[in-house]
């Protein structure tokens, strides 16, 4: 064949590298060593290892400096408004339970004025607050069991409390933790729940399981104030969607996988 024939090689061009921006790299690469970080520590239950319990216990400090003024965000007076507005605050929000319970507190001061409202009444007081139905029944039996078998007083017994209407463990230990200053347990609302997972504080998805966990990792003298820092911390920094880990207090003692740091 002439030299004039001959095809010319075909020259096969690649496209340039994309080269990820350098916070995606260190992201992936943070990520990439907690995975391995944590597939190294054993199977066991994280509130049986010392080096947790002296983690838990710096986090605990550090959340204390950060919020030292960290309490109750429900509005109250007395036990039996704090046990009205916890019962309110169930798919609610606290903002929203302190805008009604003012009015509702006015309308009814005792047990026994919340036992003898009418029920529509009491309805439409607490409306705002989402299943307001269900919500007004479980106050008006709560309250009649108070009225008629402890004298009008909130009970200050675990076992008791459980038997109101609408009352769980977390309600229970926030009337016994706030109202009464008695470390019963730890109360878990949806910031605990998901801030102990993320801080790896527990594998359990359960609420009483959870807290389970948190009283077995805490002392006791901590169960009551342990929870508002958490929520604290939750709503202000550790949000659900894109936790602020940059403004974090505790960034450096967080295993979670899920940082947000750029």
């Amino acid at each position: 064949m002439s030299p004039i024939m001959q095809k010319s090689p075909v020259v096969l061009l690649r496209r340039p590298r994309k080269v990820p921006p350098k916070a995606i790299l260190h992201r992936r690469s943070l990520q990439l060593r907690l995975l391995r970080s944590r597939s190294r520590i054993p199977a066991t239950s994280p509130v049986t290892r010392k080096t947790d319990h002296a983690r838990a216990l710096k986090i605990y400090d550090r959340l204390m400096a950060a919020y030292p003024d960290a309490k109750c965000a429900l509005d109250f007076d007395a036990p039996l408004q704090l046990l009205v507005a916890t019962i309110l605050s169930a798919q609610s929000t606290d903002k929203t339970v302190n805008t009604v319970t003012p009015a509702l507190f006015k309308k009814f001061r005792t047990a026994k004025q919340f036992a003898d409202a009418e029920l529509p009444e009491l309805e439409k007081l607490v409306h705002s607050t989402g299943f307001f139905r269900n919500k007004a029944k479980s106050i008006q039996g709560a309250c009649r069991i108070i009225a008629e078998d402890h004298a009008g007083k909130v009970p200050q017994e675990m076992d008791q409390l459980l038997k109101l209407p609408g009352v769980a463990r977390k309600t229970a230990n926030v009337v016994l933790g706030v109202a009464y200053g008695k470390a019963e347990g730890v109360v878990v609302d949806t910031h605990v729940q998901r801030l102990a997972v993320r801080l790896d504080f527990t594998t359990e998805s359960r609420p009483e399981k959870i807290e389970e966990d948190l009283m077995k990792l805490f002392p006791r003298d901590q169960w009551i104030h342990l929870s508002h820092l958490l929520i604290h911390h939750g709503r202000a920094v550790c949000q659900a969607r894109r936790p602020r880990c940059l403004e974090c207090p505790i960034e450096d003692l967080c295993r979670s996988a899920d940082k947000v740091l750029a």
